[in-house]
């Protein structure tokens, strides 16, 4: 498995590459759709819609939670299409990461101008936001991943 940080910075890259080739604009469904195009390309496994239970009194609800998507088993990837990214956004983030157990996730609001703008970048409690996608536009973007890098 992937490191989170690399791991990160490959999806951000795909989402990059998206947001390059289609802009703003469009439904979530899109970006999701086009974003797990560019993930199987670069060779990254992921699950989509991941439904959620919620925990209560010892209870497991199955309360329609989903999330959009889980990368190599450890990111947790919240795709939006809004105006702009509300406090309420990385709360609903902060529960999905507490509640499935994983210590990474990423937002991404892709309808903006700049995707940096839209990024949003949690790893192991620190938020890192916005991301530096100088380095990403150069590497992660146009190198295919080895084998190695994805097992």
């Amino acid at each position: 498995m992937l490191e989170e940080n690399p791991l990160t910075d490959k999806i951000i890259g795909a989402a990059l590459e998206v947001h390059r080739h289609i802009g703003p604009g469009l439904l979530e469904s899109a970006y999701e759709e086009c974003l797990c195009s560019e993930l199987s390309r670069c060779g990254l496994r992921f699950q989509r819609q991941v439904h959620l239970p919620v925990l209560y009194k010892g209870l497991r609800l199955d309360c329609a939670y989903k999330m959009d998507l889980v990368v190599e088993d450890s990111v947790i990837v919240e795709i939006k299409a809004i105006d702009q990214l509300l406090p309420i956004h990385k709360a609903q983030l902060l529960t999905y990461l507490r509640a499935a157990g994983k210590r990474t996730w990423l937002l991404i609001n892709f309808n903006v101008v700049k995707l940096k703008d839209g990024l949003r970048r949690v790893l192991n409690g620190y938020t890192n936001s916005p991301c530096d996608l100088r380095v990403l536009r150069d590497s992660v973007v146009k190198s295919q991943p080895t084998p190695q890098e994805t097992l």
